[in-house]
């Protein structure tokens, strides 16, 4: 899996593209990631497990 380069205009089998969506979603994905691990961590303060 490669990341489309600007100037390739002749391919488009690749699944990232250097664009706004792939971007957003990119950025979206991973602050989901980071909420879900800040509330486990904050489940195991509050319940004593750590």
């Amino acid at each position: 899996m490669q990341i489309r380069d600007k100037d390739d205009n002749e391919s488009e089998d690749y699944i990232l593209q250097d664009n706004k969506k792939t971007r957003f979603g990119a950025i979206f994905i991973i602050i989901v990631l980071i909420i879900l691990i800040a509330a486990v961590a904050m489940t195991g303060v509050y319940f004593d497990y750590w």
